[in-house]
């Protein structure tokens, strides 16, 4: 099926056909009508490849570090609502958190003419990003970096951490341990959000005069169980731990259970995110809403407008986080 045997069935000329794929100025309501009603009678669907040496391909591309991670549905629900009403798709695609596979896979975005890319959390360095972002347009979600050539839309992770602190703080609790993902590059610690939040939790523990203890792993359910696993091989364990996400909160509650002990009676938990099942009923987790929903929608306006002109100044968005209490904290025992 061809462009031509849409013309034929419409009755129109090849030239109206690709105006109206195009979506180009001088096709009628009527003649668009026609058209559209030939392509759906005929089930042709137009070449993408072929869109793309024409100019776009109307794609954009989304990298993900972990597509297991509840978190990450909501930035893409946030996404594709914004979209919803434009003819652009977007198509996923898994980076592992690892630096190398990054590369590979916004080659293959390029390489297959996407119109621009949505990277959550990159962990590739500052000098590829920039290289990245002036062959194609690019925002970057989550890291709090800055740039001439791409667009941010980060959460005010350090106000984040100081939310739980306080919050469990005010609580009672002296002894607030925090899970983070381990940092392995020096030259991101000022930029990627597991960095900036665990800063943030080191700033609110001093303000309050109270001890740092933080046990490095991962950001995903795993890391949180062998970092609860860490805290409770302990002399003395915390009365209150603040997990750098949801999903390490969920490995952190596997633990606890494990080792026959309960939230919040014997150890309060606080995790980060505000995913769908951190407000389960039996869940009940307290998390730092960021408003992935919100971060999404962010992200798509700003990479239209950088689609649309490549050439306006590069735009920086911070969110700010709200805690939203809930029933796995509570005062320590006395």
């Amino acid at each position: 099926m061809t462009i031509v045997d849409v013309a034929r069935h419409a009755g129109v000329s090849t030239t109206a056909v690709s105006k109206v794929l195009r979506n180009a100025y001088g096709a009628s309501p009527a003649m668009r009508a026609k058209v559209h009603r030939a392509i759906e009678e005929l089930g042709y669907r137009p070449y993408a490849a072929a869109r793309g040496l024409r100019g776009k391909t109307y794609t954009i591309g989304v990298m993900l570090p972990d597509i297991r991670n509840p978190f990450f549905p909501d930035i893409l629900d946030g996404l594709t609502d914004t979209l919803r009403d434009t003819d652009y798709h977007v198509l996923l695609g898994p980076s592992c958190d690892n630096e190398k596979d990054e590369g590979k896979l916004t080659d293959a975005m390029v390489d297959r003419g996407m119109d621009g890319l949505v990277l959550i959390a990159p962990v590739m360095s500052r000098t590829r990003l920039d290289r990245l972002a002036t062959t194609i347009p690019t925002v970057v979600v989550g890291r709090h970096s800055r740039s001439a050539h791409y667009d941010t839309v980060t959460d005010d992770d350090t106000a984040g951490a100081a939310l739980v602190v306080d919050h469990l703080a005010d609580l009672g609790h002296r002894r607030i341990a925090h899970i983070e993902h381990h940092e392995t590059d020096p030259a991101r610690l000022a930029e990627m959000p597991n960095a900036v939040r665990a800063d943030g939790y080191h700033r609110a523990m001093r303000a309050r005069g109270l001890a740092v203890d933080i046990v490095s792993t991962s950001y995903t359910q795993e890391g949180g169980y062998l970092g609860a696993q860490q805290i409770l091989a302990r002399p003395e364990r915390p009365t209150a731990i603040f997990a750098g996400a949801d999903i390490v909160a969920m490995g952190v509650l596997t633990a606890l259970s494990e080792a026959g002990l309960t939230v919040p009676e014997d150890i309060s938990l606080a995790g980060y995110d505000n995913t769908s099942f951190a407000a389960l009923g039996p869940i009940s987790l307290t998390s730092v809403d960021q408003a992935g929903h919100h971060i999404g929608t962010d992200a798509a306006r700003l990479l239209l407008q950088r689609i649309a002109d490549r050439t306006r100044p590069a735009a920086q968005v911070k969110l700010a986080p709200k805690l939203v209490p809930r029933r796995t904290t509570a005062p320590p025992r006395p």
